[in-house]
C-alpha cells in the first residue's frame, strides 16, 4: 500500500511542476506575444498575394522586451527583427509606451510552396507599461540589428508624444 501512495504523491508532484512551469511561461511571454494583422501595405493598396501568405502564416509573433530603470531614465529594449526604422511608430500615452509597426513579407523566392510558416507578417501593436513618469519630449529611439532601444528621461509631469526612430 505504501508504494501506491508514493506513486500517487509522485504523480501529483510532477503534475504540479508541469502546471507551474506552464504558468510561468504564460506569465512571462503573454506580454511579448503580439498579433500581426495582414492587410493593406504602407501605401494603402491591397497586396493580394502578400495578404494570402500573411493570412497563412502564424499571425502571432514575439516582441520580447526589457524595461530597466535608473534614477534619471527608463530604457526599453524591444526585439523587433525584420523591420526598417521608418516602419516603426512610437508613442507615449500616460505611463504606457505604444510601439506600432508593419513587418512586410520577405520572400526568398516566388516559386514552390511553403511547408512551415512560423514568421508573422502585417501590422502590429505592443503596449509596454512604464514604471515611472517620463519626459516624452526628450526621449530618443534607435533601431539596430533588429533591436529597438528607447531612452525615456524621467519627469514629474505626465506627458504624451510621438518619438522619432533614428
Amino acid at each position: 500500500m505504501a508504494n501506491w501512495h508514493e506513486l500517487k504523491e509522485g504523480a501529483e508532484n510532477m503534475l504540479h511542476s508541469v502546471t507551474e512551469g506552464w504558468r510561468q511561461i504564460i506569465d512571462r511571454a503573454s506580454g511579448a506575444l503580439t498579433r500581426y494583422l495582414p492587410g493593406l501595405n504602407r501605401e494603402g493598396k491591397d497586396d493580394g498575394e502578400a495578404r494570402e501568405i500573411a493570412r497563412r502564416s502564424s499571425g502571432w509573433g514575439m516582441l520580447a522586451a526589457e524595461v530597466s530603470e535608473t534614477d534619471k531614465k527608463v530604457v526599453v529594449r524591444l526585439e523587433a527583427p525584420g523591420l526598417e526604422a521608418d516602419e516603426i511608430d512610437i508613442q507615449v500615452i500616460d505611463n504606457t509606451l505604444i510601439v506600432r509597426g508593419e513587418k512586410r513579407l520577405q520572400r526568398e523566392h516566388t516559386d514552390g510552396r511553403y511547408h512551415i510558416m512560423e514568421c508573422a507578417y502585417g501590422h502590429f501593436e505592443r503596449a509596454i507599461p512604464l514604471p515611472a513618469r517620463i519626459a516624452a519630449d526628450r526621449a530618443e529611439a534607435s533601431y539596430r540589428k533588429g533591436v529597438l532601444r528607447i531612452e525615456l528621461p524621467k519627469s514629474d509631469q505626465p506627458t504624451g508624444k510621438v518619438i522619432r526612430v533614428r
